[in-house]
């Protein structure tokens, strides 16, 4: 049987600022998710993929992790391109896509204003990564989109030195562990209008990960 962990709560209490920014959100969009974000995949995967926190209006409104908002057009597009996916992607969590030896977190499961979470927030929501990647019995490629996420996942498997895996796109750390830890600038629209990452470069970090899967 596939081992199982607790997602957080829908009115999780643990981050006094990220609670009064989902009930204002409830009460002026009451159809939306307005929720703590549960992980998207099966816990036998090989790949996680850990994002920031979700967006407004991807996860946030939506309930999967990186649905409806441009950063999960480019991501899920890449994932049916690495085989790390099947069916087709339609922002709508029910579209039926489902992924393949791949499962999507965010580091935050909350929406934070400005998609700024603070300290303690990650802090707080650690706990849930921890325990996430104590039932991962299969793991072998963690892909962190952005720093933070980056932090985090170190913070979780608690490695130090963290400064001995420094963030850099498309770089793949082989951590202590025995995990690979390969980085991606985030799939933003911010950073892809910016041309700080391009649809090549963030394939290129997949086509890494595929390659170590397949090794």
């Amino acid at each position: 049987m596939t081992a199982r962990f607790e997602e957080p709560s829908r009115d999780c209490p643990r981050c006094p600022r990220l609670v009064g920014f989902r009930q204002d959100l409830r009460a002026e969009h009451p159809d939306w998710q307005n929720a703590p974000v549960a992980s998207f995949g099966k816990l036998d995967a090989r790949v996680l993929i850990v994002g920031l926190a979700p967006g407004m209006r991807g996860a946030n409104r939506t309930g999967r992790p990186f649905t409806g908002d441009y950063a999960g057009d480019l991501l899920y597009s890449t994932l049916l391109k690495f085989g790390l996916a099947q069916g087709e992607y339609r922002a709508d969590p029910s579209d039926g896509l489902r992924l393949v030896d791949c499962r999507i977190a965010n580091a935050v499961r909350c929406l934070p204003p400005e998609n700024k979470p603070l300290p303690a927030e990650f802090t707080n929501c650690r706990p849930f990564l921890q325990a996430e990647l104590a039932v991962m019995p299969q793991l072998k490629v963690i892909v962190a989109l952005g720093k933070g996420a980056h932090d985090q996942v170190l913070r979780a498997l608690t490695i130090r030195p963290a400064g001995a895996y420094p963030f850099a796109h498309a770089r793949l750390h082989q951590l202590p562990t025995g995990l690979s830890l390969a980085d991606s600038y985030h799939c933003s629209r911010y950073n892809t209008n910016t041309g700080r990452l391009t649809t090549e470069m963030f394939h290129a970090v997949f086509d890494g990960v595929r390659q170590k899967l397949d090794g």
